[in-house]
């Protein structure tokens, strides 16, 4: 189906050029939506949630619960979150009980019970190792539909890890994985040219700024 130029709206009406009129359809018109959207998912790209704003781990878990809705595996994999020492709450967080209850959910946790704060301890950079080679792992396997890296890019901000390390684990994501990497406050220029999709999140106000601190059900 070929799809012209149209003219819509009120009495002077406008023009819509043929690109988007193909959108205009696919938005407006039911019968015709066979005709745009794909017959298979297509899944294979890389995506990068990154900044100093709130919601970068929310965004792809949010993309998580939406391909396991639809049946789809997903794995996640999680750098420098494996509890707080002394604070219960943080053990295990809330996305994380909700998403346990799809069978197609895979979790694996690296990380110390410690905050990385100035120079990383040993056991931060033992933890981080681990989590790379398990992450490379992972995203080679073809086991998964979608394999979320949680934090891998502060990996990499804090000094547990190189950015080269996170562009060696874009490469080597077998070719119908999709590969969403979260974190830092810092542009990895690199990462972010090698991926497909990048969100900026940038903070504007922040409960913090006013002394409220992280709670129960909205941050973890």
């Amino acid at each position: 189906m070929r799809l012209g130029a149209v003219q819509i709206g009120t009495a002077s009406g406008f023009l819509l050029p043929p690109a988007t009129t193909a959108a205009f359809f696919f938005l407006f018109v039911g019968e015709e939506v066979g005709e745009y959207m794909p017959s298979k998912p297509s899944f294979g790209l890389v995506q990068v949630f990154w900044g100093n704003g709130k919601g970068k781990t929310t965004a792809a878990i949010g993309e998580g619960l939406r391909a396991l809705g639809r049946g789809f595996k997903v794995h996640l994999l999680q750098f420098m979150k494996c509890g707080i020492e002394g604070n219960q709450d943080f053990q295990e967080y809330g996305e994380l009980l909700a998403l346990k209850q799809f069978p197609g959910f895979t979790l694996e946790r690296y990380g110390s019970p410690s905050w990385v704060i100035g120079k990383p301890k040993p056991a931060h950079l033992k933890a981080a190792a681990e989590a790379l080679a398990a992450t490379k792992k992972a995203v080679a396997s073809g086991e998964f539909d979608m394999v979320i890296i949680d934090e891998i890019l502060y990996a990499v901000q804090l000094g547990l890890i190189r950015e080269s390390d996170v562009l060696d684990v874009i490469q080597a994501k077998a070719k119908d994985t999709e590969l969403l990497l979260t974190g830092s406050h810092q542009e990895l220029k690199a990462v972010n040219d090698a991926a497909d999709l990048v969100t900026h999140l940038q903070k504007m106000k922040h409960p913090f700024d006013q002394g409220i601190l992280a709670r129960v059900g909205t941050e973890f």
